[in-house]
């Protein structure tokens, strides 16, 4: 049975004299006064079901919460995170589990991080930033905003990768619900893994048309001998997975078609790159490097610490998000910040208008793209320190992706994307906060 809030403290082990274990003690004391974050994250972790009052006590919504920021800070995968849990006693006592207490698995750290809904830590980093507010630490007056990407954990995507894919996971499915539905079917997994590789390695175009005409029949044939054990009655937990694969498996042989034999241009919003991830956008990056992920919009403030954060739905031009996100400002703190820095990505006649009109007094875009210094701040000077101000955030979003695994999701669908993405943002910003507030 979960508790809200423990009934008894327990019996922790004390942190060591080391200066990792200072700032989690640090972090720790910011946490505690924040006793509402726990509660949010109590709400996500009984939201999937009943309390029960059998077996052994779940976590508690502090506890959850903090697994995860120390999962993030330390980048463990939740095997590891099991093992340093139960090895260390600065982390232990950081999570509050007793010297006689034993630690979660794996499995039960999986099962519980991963209730916590983005909604959730995007509210606790609200509850962060006012205790910096508090604390005179950060105060919003002074932002910058810069945009970069997270990318899903998916291997590079080719259209003889995607059908290889599609066949060897419906064989897959098909194979473990072809009793239940009493049908049998032709495994094309290793004709198809061997099309895709001879594929790869073709060296002429008309070659590879052919094999990719074959590779084309292979998974249309699959595609059909699923769509059969559909209708034949098998259980609901294979239809259901059945039917979400030959629903992406028919979008990867009309996009493969279209390009490989008609000669098409696929726009990249009508392409499957992943049919595991299939949220995942084609982010390209000044017209050279492609990414596969998510772009991200982050705002930062005069304290490092990251003061919003959106996960952006497809491929928007910066220039469509400088007013957004001083909007968001504006509604965060109850009025927008006295200056704010921009790429030059963000600069354009009506974005400086607009942003002024919000209250805004100086506005700086790194590239000035015809703008005029004295339209955008009230002095050179100004101008020249805030594009100063504004280059600081590329070293902090370097931090966030290197410290904080940022740089690639490792967790599976969209909203846990989501999550994993505040997380390392709530975690990156504890660890500033307490630095700054550190004797």
């Amino acid at each position: 049975m979960r508790n809200k809030i423990p009934q008894q403290l327990p019996i922790v082990y004390p942190f060591i004299d080391h200066e990792h274990a200072r700032e989690l003690r640090r972090i720790s004391d910011i946490l505690d006064q924040m006793p509402e974050a726990s509660s949010l994250v109590y709400d996500d972790l009984v939201a999937h079901g009943p309390l029960i009052s059998t077996g052994r006590p779940g976590l508690s919504g502090d506890q959850a919460l903090r697994l995860f920021l120390l999962k993030q800070m330390n980048g463990f995968s939740y095997e590891e995170l099991a093992f340093h849990l139960a090895d260390s006693r600065c982390y232990r006592a950081f999570c509050g589990f007793g010297i006689d207490e034993k630690s979660p698995g794996k499995s039960a750290l999986q099962q519980n991080i991963k209730r916590i809904q983005p909604d959730t830590m995007e509210l606790i980093n609200r509850l962060v930033l006012e205790e910096a507010r508090l604390k005179k630490v950060e105060n919003g007056r002074k932002v910058r905003v810069d945009c970069t990407v997270v990318e899903s954990n998916i291997h590079n995507p080719s259209d003889s990768s995607l059908l290889y894919d599609c066949v060897r996971v419906l064989a897959r499915v098909m194979e473990d619900g072809r009793q239940q539905a009493d049908t049998a079917f032709t495994n094309h997994t290793r004709r198809a893994k061997r099309r895709s590789l001879v594929i790869l390695n073709a060296k002429t175009k008309k070659k590879r048309k052919k094999l990719y005409r074959d590779l084309l029949k292979v998974t249309g044939d699959t595609v059909v001998m699923a769509e059969n054990m559909v209708h034949s009655g098998c259980d609901f937990v294979t239809r259901v997975q059945l039917l979400h694969f030959i629903r992406l498996a028919k979008m990867v042989i009309t996009q493969t078609g279209r390009r490989v034999l008609q000669g098409e241009s696929v726009p990249s919003s009508e392409k499957v790159v992943s049919i595991f991830e299939e949220h995942t956008d084609i982010i390209i990056k000044d017209r050279r490097d492609v990414y596969y992920g998510h772009k991200i919009c982050l705002t930062s403030g005069k304290s490092g610490m990251f003061l919003d954060c959106v996960v952006e739905d497809g491929n928007p031009a910066d220039s469509e998000l400088a007013c957004e996100m001083v909007d968001r400002q504006t509604v965060l703190y109850g009025r927008p910040p006295r200056q704010a820095a921009f790429d030059g990505g963000f600069a354009s006649q009506g974005n400086l208008r607009k942003i002024k009109d919000t209250g805004v007094k100086d506005v700086m875009f790194s590239k000035k793209r015809g703008l005029k210094v004295v339209d955008m701040a009230k002095s050179t000077w100004v101008y020249k320190k805030l594009r100063n101000f504004r280059a600081g955030i590329e070293g902090m979003i370097s931090f966030l992706k290197r410290c904080f695994g940022a740089g690639r999701c490792t967790w599976r669908g969209l909203s846990s994307f989501k999550s994993y993405v505040w997380g390392s943002v709530v975690s990156a910003n504890l660890l500033i906060l307490a630095r700054h507030t550190m004797e």
